[in-house]
């Protein structure tokens, strides 16, 4: 009975293990609204991919914990930001932020909810006027493709200088592209584009400031070395250019990510997530009025086919994207459809020039640093040669000195022969005094002039300077 009962208290451990590992797979992410303002939250990973529509791959770049290159990635309902310490999720809604409590990520968050609050008001209005639009744009019939007889109406009305209005087809007349267009002009910037625009911002800024820092301290390091070489110079430019890579690599990290979305239309036109969730919402509103009002259609396929042409029609004239109909087409359809992406090609833009010149920068104190390495080489180069001429010098004066040395050491040898009588007369101790100075200076005069002739031909040769 007692280890009957023992049982079920070792129960306890695995449920606390779930509770550590299920606290463990929550994070802390800040939430900034539309409206500016900002609350922090606890939401699990898999939460967030249902809320966001996001892949675990594209949540992995968001970890603080893991080192992944700069990278912005448009998705269908949101859009991962990962531009150096800078990592968000921008939804057409709200922005999510990971690891909110960082000091550095604090005057981006108030950047931020600054931006996005300033142009709430005015993203207001734009929403009211882009609600009559639509409502005007959900005036036409659930089949879009005009008849014949609609056709000709419609071709005589624009050679009056009118709109068609339907009273001849009895079809309303869809908005106009030049309205649309003018329409577009006047809104601002989306909530996606506002907040990509703080994350370009904020990295783009703190890339310039660290360049700066990089440039104070490298051109008066770089100017001393050139005047002193020591070994704590060669060490500070030694840091100096491992920090100068560093940075350049991640400008360089930037540069191409900009360079890559503006290329490609495609990936630029699926980060207008505003434009796709009013495009969303237009479809299901035509939906219901197609069910509301009744229209019978032969089948389903042609009532899901109008529906879906209404919706894409109504999403490109919202946009303001140019339509151009085939000619060759008998049903009048719409074949050559270019996505209208100039907001956020000319906010790219902006930001892809000012981090070229960021990298320009680097690129310039790079090729100082080089140019500063060059001459140092010379000046070692230089410095060299003359060690080696001196050496030469020396080994040529070591040659000479060994001839009067073998001088010395064939009179030091112990032979017997006349000089080396002792004098018993004054005049033979005069003729030996005057012999040996004669011998004497006669080897140092010999050893100098050979010196001499040694160095000028190497002069002469072109071997010493």
């Amino acid at each position: 009975m007692d280890a009957h009962h023992a049982r079920p208290q070792a129960v306890p451990p695995p449920g606390g293990t779930r509770r550590k590992a299920a606290a463990a797979a929550t994070r802390e992410w800040l939430v900034v609204s539309s409206s500016g303002g900002a609350c922090l939250e606890e939401v699990g990973k898999y939460q967030v991919m249902a809320r966001t529509g996001l892949p675990a791959r594209d949540l992995r770049v968001l970890d603080p914990h893991l080192s992944y290159p700069s990278s912005i990635l448009g998705r269908e309902r949101a859009i991962v930001v990962n531009l150096e310490r800078f990592r968000a999720v921008i939804t057409a809604q709200e922005v999510l932020i990971p690891n909110s409590k960082d000091p550095v990520l604090a005057p981006f968050v108030r950047e931020l909810q600054a931006r996005v609050s300033d142009s709430s008001e005015a993203n207001q209005a734009c929403d009211i006027d882009g609600e009559a639009l639509m409502k005007d744009a959900s005036g036409w019939p659930s089949s879009v493709v005009p008849s014949t007889e609609q056709k000709d109406a419609s071709e005589a009305s624009k050679q009056n200088n009118g709109i068609s209005t339907g009273e001849n087809s009895g079809v309303p007349a869809p908005p106009p592209l030049a309205l649309c267009k003018d329409h577009s002009m006047k809104k601002v910037l989306p909530f996606e584009f506002r907040a990509l625009e703080v994350c370009l911002e904020s990295a783009c800024r703190c890339l310039e400031a660290e360049t700066l820092t990089l440039e104070q301290e490298a051109y008066p390091a770089l100017d001393e070395l050139t005047s002193k070489i020591s070994t704590l110079n060669l060490e500070r430019v030694r840091q100096i250019k491992s920090r100068l890579v560093a940075i350049s690599g991640r400008v360089q990290k930037v540069r191409d990510e900009l360079e890559h979305l503006l290329d490609d239309d495609m990936d630029m036109a699926e980060m207008y997530l505003t434009e796709k969730l009013m495009s969303q919402r237009l479809a299901e509103s035509s939906l219901s009025r197609v069910h509301e009002n009744g229209h019978d259609h032969e089948d389903d396929n042609d009532d899901d086919d109008d529906v879906t042409e209404e919706s894409r029609l109504g999403h490109l004239f919202l946009r303001g994207e140019d339509i151009q109909s085939d000619p060759g087409s008998s049903n009048g359809s719409f074949t050559a459809i270019k996505p209208n992406i100039e907001e956020l090609e000319m906010l790219l833009e902006a930001y892809f020039v000012q981090i070229d010149g960021t990298l320009n920068k680097l690129s310039h104190l790079r090729e100082y640093v080089d140019d500063t390495e060059d001459y140092i080489n010379i000046m070692l180069d230089d410095k060299q040669n003359q060690l080696l001429q001196m050496g030469v010098m020396l080994s040529t004066a070591t040659v000479v000195i060994t001839a009067g040395v073998v001088v010395v050491g064939l009179f030091g040898m112990n032979i017997g022969i006349s000089l080396y009588n002792t004098p018993t007369t004054p005049e033979e101790v005069r003729k030996s005094d005057m012999e040996f100075w004669a011998t004497t200076f006669g080897t140092i005069g010999g050893c100098v002039i050979l010196y001499i002739l040694a160095i000028g031909w190497g002069k002469k040769s072109g071997l010493l300077q």
